[in-house]
């Protein structure tokens, strides 16, 4: 582990690479560090979370990138579960031009989670729902998100209740789905909302317009189809790339909703003199 000193020699170093004009935030927060000491009293975790979230959404440069992936790998040889899982999220995402890796992430996540994180059991499940790097295993997909749902993760809740929806390791029960969903907007906070609700407003928007699990209603259904529309380009505006078809799908629902709308009105026309 480097000492408060070396870490300060890197910062030091790095920071005059970076282009103060490109990486505004990143050159700022790395030049407080230096101000007036010298050593660095923030942790290497510390660091390199505030690096990723820096001039967001844009890729960083590699050099501050490998920069970044070294401080990590620091903290998860002194044994720091949350920068195992956050280390795998960014392999997982290929986030601010790190490579993409499943492989690389799904064993962070499994290192993380043998560690008691939350959040790493959470991604294991969606690792195990959709395959990456391994056989899809719903039960085992289940059984993560369970654990993350029984925590208070909204994401894992969401995802068991499209395992209801679809019948993946339980039985199909569409109602159950539904109520799933609706116990997630009513437990949502301002925070999860971020990254929850435009998926559920997404699925909530199509049982309604079709009636699946629930009565069939379409301005209910337009509601939540714009509602999805708003999180989702804030998710996808913020790199979230993986949500861009998500986003056209509640554009094109909104689509749906209108044409059906439109055709069980009355066809009785206004006739001016």
């Amino acid at each position: 582990m480097m000492n408060p000193y070396e870490l300060h020699q890197q910062v030091e170093a790095i920071a005059s690479m970076l282009d103060a004009q490109e990486q505004p935030e990143a050159y700022e927060y790395l030049t407080g560090l230096l101000f007036d000491t010298e050593e660095v009293t923030e942790s290497p975790y510390e660091i390199a979370t505030e690096l990723m979230k820096a001039d967001s959404p844009a890729p960083l440069p590699a050099f501050l990138i490998d920069f970044i992936t070294e401080l990590y790998e620091e903290e998860i040889e002194d044994g720091n579960a949350d920068a195992m899982n956050d280390l795998g999220a960014h392999y997982y995402d290929g986030w601010r031009g790190l490579e993409q890796s499943f492989s690389k992430a799904v064993a962070l996540y499994h290192r993380a989670a043998e560690n008691g994180n939350r959040a790493a059991q959470e991604n294991l499940g969606y690792c195990y729902y959709y395959g990456r790097d391994m056989e899809r295993d719903y039960e085992k997909a289940f059984h993560y998100f369970a654990l993350g749902a029984f925590d208070g993760h909204l994401i894992s809740l969401y995802k068991i209740g499209d395992m209801y929806l679809n019948g993946y390791y339980v039985s199909k029960n569409e109602k159950e789905a539904f109520h799933i969903y609706m116990r997630c907007l009513e437990t949502m906070t301002d925070e999860a909302a971020e990254t929850v609700a435009g998926p559920v407003y997404l699925r909530l928007g199509k049982m309604l317009l079709h009636g699946i699990g629930t009565d069939r209603d379409l301005k209910g259904a337009l509601v939540c189809y714009q509602k999805a529309e708003a999180f989702l380009y804030d998710m996808v505006k913020d790199g979230n790339a993986m949500y861009r078809k998500s986003l056209d799908a509640a554009v094109a629902g909104q689509e749906k909703v209108r044409k059906q709308m439109q055709a069980e009105l009355p066809a009785n026309q206004w006739i001016f003199d």
